[in-house]
């Protein structure tokens, strides 16, 4: 199993800072002289980084686990290292921010405070003491920033599902297009081929009786295939084509945007079909979209892989299954997508927790299509 030491979409933002704040509460801690002693201060760092890990990476109860494990060693370090390491309790106070419980956010809060006051009485002080009245204004902003990550949090959310209703109006018109693909190709193609077919079956009839006549309708079925071949091509040359890597990288902007790290793993995938590529790249958009939709998901892991001439695309998530999710049209969209060029779509539970889509196409040909030809 591969572990992760820090979000990707974090590390512009947050990396710097938080690597120089935890040397400096190392070199705090470790030089400070209290009652544990020098492998009692190490113990409680390494509580106060397991904290700060588990925090990063969940936003379940666990994140609330962790942040009041992270106040509590703070409130420890308050009390017998220094008054101003309570400054450290910004970290789990943004990380609180996050949870998806507005429960876990007040109790965060309401730990937060529980900090402050602690410290203050067992030391002795008072919050209108000089010491103490310095702290102050820190302790109301850590008391206000879960709220505020919330809002901020709460926007990028709504972020997301603009997005997502942005992709359901684009999915709209396509099937309107393919309805109208479907009408042109019946009332100009079919039409065309339908006189093909009476003209050859004239042309059989007078071979024999009137050849003059026949060279004719030989002449007129040339001309109609020609017509054919070019409403064909019109019909073709209105397709809008979606290539597999547009899409891919599209849904890790789509995943980053609502908080979503969408990790991809890609083998040597030889050049598709472009409707090959344009069925998969819906059917990856449609499960990536009930992901964020439905899976309550951190993770997603998108893999791309060839396996004895068989194409092979999983989507896993680390959500809450498909058990609690009411099954829609998105799962018999994929499987008729993949339908049409031959493939497969299978969608079940992880054993390890998440759904896992399995998307199976088999390999005939390794050229790209000419759509004009």
């Amino acid at each position: 199993m591969k572990y992760k030491i820090y979000p990707r979409e974090q590390i512009r933002q947050y990396l710097l800072f938080d690597v120089i704040s935890v040397v400096f509460l190392c070199y705090i801690v470790l030089r400070s002289d209290t009652i544990f002693g020098f492998w009692g201060n190490l113990l409680l760092i390494m509580l106060f980084l397991f904290s700060f890990y588990i925090g990063l990476w969940y936003r379940d109860g666990r994140l609330l686990a962790s942040s009041l494990l992270g106040f509590s060693v703070i409130t420890i370090f308050g009390i017998y290292v220094e008054l101003n390491i309570l400054f450290y309790g910004l970290i789990f106070a943004d990380l609180i921010g996050r949870a998806k419980s507005k429960v876990h956010i007040g109790i965060g809060i309401v730990a937060i405070a529980l900090m402050f006051f602690i410290v203050q009485w067992k030391t002795d002080g008072s919050l209108f003491k000089q010491e103490f009245s310095i702290l102050l204004p820190i302790m109301v902003v850590q008391l206000i920033l879960p709220i505020l990550i919330y809002i901020k949090e709460r926007a990028k959310s709504l972020k997301g599902e603009l997005e997502i209703a942005n992709l359901q109006i684009e999915k709209l018109i396509q099937q309107e297009e393919r309805q109208r693909i479907a009408r042109d190709l019946h009332d100009t193609l079919g039409q065309t081929l339908t006189m093909i077919k009476l003209k050859s079956e004239l042309t059989a009839r007078l071979i024999d009786k009137d050849s003059f006549e026949a060279k004719q309708e030989l002449k007129d079925i040339l001309t109609m295939t020609r017509r054919a071949l070019h409403q064909v091509r019109e019909v073709v040359s209105d397709m809008k084509f979606i290539p597999l890597e547009s899409e891919i990288e599209n849904s890790r902007k789509l995943m980053q945007s609502v908080g979503i790290e969408l990790i991809v793993k890609k083998g040597d995938i030889p050049l598709l079909p472009s409707v090959t590529q344009t069925m998969l790249a819906l059917s990856i958009r449609e499960a990536l979209t009930n992901v964020i939709k439905h899976s309550k998901a951190a993770h997603c892991i998108l893999e791309l892989d060839v396996i004895d001439h068989t194409l092979l695309i999983q989507i896993k998530d680390n959500g809450i299954g498909l058990a609690k999710v009411q099954s829609g049209n998105g799962i018999q969209s994929m499987k008729e997508r993949l339908r049409v060029v031959q493939g497969t779509a299978v969608v079940t539970n992880s054993p390890r927790g998440g759904t896992n889509v399995m998307l199976k196409l088999p390999i005939y040909q390794t050229g790209k299509e000419n759509p004009t030809s």
